[in-house]
C-alpha cells in the first residue's frame, strides 16, 4: 500500500489540478503532494536501510535500498520545483503570456512526470522500468514546449526525436536481456522473466555474447536519457527552453532516474560478463561526455545552457564512478546524484527568477547580481561553488569518493583525465560566474521574494549538510551500493 501511495499521490494531485483553473491554493496542493512523497520516501528508506524489501501490487512494485534512495531524491527535488512553480505560473498569468487553463495543463503534466519517475524506480520488472522511462519522455516533451515559442517547439521536437531513438535502443537491449534470460537454465517463464530478483539470481547463466550486445545497446540507449555522449545534444536545448521548474526536475532527477536503470542492468551484466566489459563502456561514455562538456562550456553565454552542459559533465563523472563498481564508488555515485540534484535544482530555479526579474538569461546582460539582488546573487554564487565540487558541499565528498574508487581498481588514468576536464570546466564556469555576480554595474539593491529565497537557501543548506556529515544517509547509501555491487 505504501508504494502504491507513493506513485498515486502525485498523480491524484495532478488530476485535481487539471480539473480546476489554476490558483495559488492549487499550487500549494501540488507542494503538499510532493512533500507527502518525500515523507513516504523517507519512511521507505528507513525500512530498506536494514535490507528489508517493500512490495506492492502483488509484486509489481518493489523498493529495496536503491529504489528507496531514488524516491527520496525525486521527492525532495519535486518539492523544490513545485514551490517555485507557484511563482512561475503567477508571473506567467499576470503577464498575460498564458491563462489559468494553460497553467492547469502544466500542473497536470508536471505531476504525471513525477509519478512516472517514481514508477520507474519502484517497478520490480525491468521491462516496466523501460515503459515508465518512455512515459517521462511523453510528459516532458509537452513541458519543454510549454512556452509555445519557435525555439521551445524546436527544442521539444529535438528532445522527443533523439530520446525516442535512445529509448528504442534501450528497448532492443531489454529484449536481448529477455532473450538471454528465457534461455537460461532454470529461469522462470512468463512475465517474471525480467523481474529484477529473477535476473540477478540467474545472471551467471546468461549467454555472454547476447549480454555484450544487450549492454552496449542499453548503455547507448539509457545513456541518451542520462545525457551522456554521443546522443547528448537534446539536453542543452531542452533544458534552456523548458520552464525553470521543469529544467530543475529534468536535470536534477530525470537524468538520475535513467542512470538508475543503467545501474540495475549493470548489476545483471556484471554477473554474466564480469566487471570489465561494462566498465569499459562506462569509461568511454564518461570521458567523452566530460570532454564534450569542457569544450562547450568554454563558449557558453546563456545561464541555463551553461547549467545544462554542466549536467553532461556530472553525468560523465557518475558514469566513471559506476565504472569503478566498488561499494565505495557506488555509494559516492549515489551521494553525487543527491548533491547534484540539489545544487542543479537550486541553480535552474534561481535562473528562472533571473529571467523573471531581468528579462533575460544571457550572462553578459545580467552583471553584478550580488550588488543589485544580494539574496538571488548569493544563491547563485553558492550554487556555483557547490556545482564545482568545492567544500563544504556534498559534491566535493562524492567526487573524492568516486576518484578514490577509480584509483583503487586501476582507473587512475581515467580519474586524471577527468580531473583535467574538471579544471577546464572550473575556469570556464568561474569566468562566467565572476561577471554574473561581480560584473561592473552598480545599482540599488532589490529584494528577492521569500517564495524564491527560502526553499533555495534550504536546498543549499541541505547540500552543505551532507558534505559536512553524511551520517543520516550513510547506512542507506551503503545498503543501496550493496544492491548494485556483486
Amino acid at each position: 500500500m505504501l508504494l502504491v501511495a507513493i506513485v498515486c499521490v502525485p498523480l491524484a494531485a495532478g488530476l485535481f489540478g487539471a480539473v480546476l483553473p489554476w490558483r495559488r491554493p492549487v499550487g500549494w496542493t501540488m507542494v503538499a503532494a510532493n512533500a507527502t512523497v518525500f515523507g513516504l520516501g523517507i519512511a521507505t528508506a528507513a525500512h530498506a536501510t536494514h535490507r528489508h524489501v517493500t512490495s506492492g501490487l502483488d509484486g509489481a512494485l518493489r523498493a529495496d535500498a536503491l529504489s528507496a534512495f531514488m524516491v527520496v531524491v525525486i521527492g525532495v527535488i519535486a518539492l523544490l520545483a513545485s514551490v517555485q512553480s507557484i511563482r512561475y505560473l503567477e508571473v506567467e498569468i499576470a503577464s498575460g503570456e498564458h491563462g489559468a487553463r494553460h497553467a492547469s495543463r502544466y500542473t497536470f503534466l508536471v505531476q504525471v512526470f513525477v509519478a512516472c519517475m517514481l514508477a520507474a524506480v519502484l517497478s520490480a520488472n525491468l521491462g516496466a522500468v523501460w515503459v515508465a522511462v518512455e512515459a517521462t519522455t511523453i510528459a516532458t516533451t509537452f513541458l519543454v514546449g510549454h512556452r509555445g515559442s519557435d525555439k521551445a517547439l524546436e527544442a521539444s521536437w529535438k528532445y522527443v526525436l533523439i530520446c525516442s531513438v535512445g529509448i528504442a535502443l534501450a528497448f532492443l537491449g531489454t529484449v536481448l536481456v529477455y532473450f538471454a534470460a528465457l534461455h537460461a537454465p532454470g529461469h522462470p517463464r512468463g512475465a517474471s522473466v525480467l523481474d529484477w530478483t529473477s535476473l540477478m539470481s540467474a545472471s551467471h547463466h546468461l549467454d555472454p555474447g547476447v549480454m555484450r550486445l544487450a549492454m552496449a545497446l542499453i548503455v547507448l540507449g539509457y545513456g541518451t536519457k542520462v545525457g551522456l555522449a554521443p546522443l547528448h545534444s537534446w539536453l542543452p536545448d531542452a533544458h534552456s527552453q523548458a520552464p525553470a521548474p521543469v529544467s530543475a526536475l529534468m536535470s536534477g532527477v530525470l537524468l538520475a532516474v535513467a542512470f538508475y536503470a543503467l545501474l540495475r542492468f549493470k548489476a545483471v551484466a556484471d554477473g554474466a560478463l564480469g566487471l570489465e566489459f561494462t566498465r569499459m563502456l562506462l569509461v568511454i561514455v564518461g570521458l567523452v561526455s566530460l570532454l564534450v562538456a569542457a569544450s562547450l562550456l568554454l563558449t557558453q553565454r546563456d545561464l541555463k545552457r551553461m547549467f545544462a552542459y554542466s549536467s553532461i559533465e556530472h553525468m560523465g563523472l557518475i558514469a566513471l564512478g559506476a565504472a569503478a563498481g566498488t561499494t565505495l564508488a557506488i555509494a559516492a555515485v549515489l551521494l553525487h546524484i543527491l548533491g547534484h540534484g540539489l545544487a542543479k535544482a537550486v541553480l535552474f530555479l534561481a535562473s528562472g527568477e533571473v529571467l523573471v526579474v531581468e528579462g533575460t538569461s544571457e550572462i553578459e546582460r545580467v552583471p553584478a547580481l550580488l550588488a543589485r539582488r544580494p539574496l538571488l546573487g548569493g544563491i547563485l554564487g553558492f550554487g556555483l561553488v557547490a556545482l564545482l565540487g568545492l567544500p563544504p558541499f556534498s559534491l566535493f565528498v562524492s567526487e573524492l569518493g568516486m576518484i578514490r574508487g577509480e584509483v583503487a581498481v586501476g582507473l587512475g588514468w581515467a580519474a586524471a583525465l577527468s580531473l583535467a576536464a574538471m579544471a577546464v570546466i572550473f575556469v570556464a564556469v568561474m569566468t562566467r560566474g565572476r561577471h554574473l555576480l561581480l560584473g561592473g554595474r552598480d545599482g540599488t539593491p532589490s529584494a528577492t521574494s521569500r517564495l524564491v529565497g527560502i526553499p533555495l537557501v534550504g536546498g543549499l543548506v541541505a547540500c552543505a549538510f551532507f558534505g559536512l556529515s553524511a551520517w543520516p544517509l550513510q547506512s542507506l547509501l551503503d545498503a543501496a551500493a550493496r544492491v548494485v555491487v556483486r
